[in-house]
């Protein structure tokens, strides 16, 4: 099957043969595992400080009292020190030494990364992520390496609306307040995730790119499960530069 190479005008200069990669069937039970051992690496370990209401010299006073035998302060019929109880210690509090790392198999992460490559070609799924494609005339979208020497984030956004998908970097610029706790803790908004750009070489992309809300751009030999299917859920859109696109099988194949 051949894939068109377009021009950053949107105009037909080529055409490349679809890398095998894309024959790969979607494992989204994979593409999840592989997702999720990339986000436990960013988990912060949080445990309890070993003698947190272990600081006192409260004993109990035995039986034969009426009372309960639970340690209580000198002087006084307080409880403290045990379990349940105010000022106390817990049963078995979080430890910040529990590994919470997972771990995902070699075979089983390169097979998640074909399975997201995969997905990106299949519109149904893109537009099931929630991406705007309706211009889209046909997936994957394929662009001539002239887009490696944008230098500008306006040259990208020309780029983005001569491809009809200027509606998808709009629709990631929204942030939407959090639910929970996390509200408090430095991460108040949520962000959208908008088109990722895959190429082989960065020659100023990167910087011109970085400043859109939700847009990526990454390097074809640097791809992960995460990228290709941001909060496990795959189909993201993808505009890949020529050369990464002929490298695919090079780099991912079996």
């Amino acid at each position: 099957m051949k894939v068109p190479v377009l021009s950053l005008k949107n105009e037909k200069v080529d055409e490349v043969e679809m890398p095998k990669v894309f024959e790969t069937p979607v494992r989204y039970d994979v593409i999840k595992r592989a997702v999720l051992a990339i986000q436990s690496t960013r988990f912060q370990p949080q445990g309890r400080d070993p003698m947190a209401g272990k600081r006192t010299t409260a004993e109990s006073m035995g039986t034969g009292r009426g009372i309960a035998r639970v340690p209580r302060i000198r002087d006084g019929r307080r409880a403290a020190f045990g379990v349940s109880i105010v000022g106390g210690h817990q049963a078995f509090p979080p430890r910040s030494e529990k590994v919470i790392v997972k771990r995902i198999n070699k075979k089983e992460k390169r097979l998640a990364i074909r399975s997201g490559i995969a997905a990106t070609a299949v519109k149904e799924s893109v537009e099931r992520r929630g991406h705007k494609v309706a211009e889209v005339k046909q997936l994957p979208i394929v662009i001539d390496d002239d887009v490696e020497n944008l230098t500008k984030t306006k040259e990208v956004v020309e780029l983005f609306k001569s491809l009809g998908i200027l509606e998808d970097v709009e629709r990631a610029d929204r942030k939407k307040t959090r639910a929970g706790k996390g509200k408090m803790r430095g991460r108040r908004k949520k962000t959208g995730k908008g088109p990722l750009i895959v190429i082989s070489e960065d020659k100023g992309i990167n910087r011109a790119g970085r400043n859109l809300p939700g847009v990526d751009v990454a390097d074809v030999q640097s791809l992960n499960a995460e990228l290709l299917a941001p909060g496990t859920h795959p189909g993201r859109l993808v505009v890949w530069g020529r050369s990464a696109f002929e490298k695919l099988d090079e780099v991912w194949g079996n």
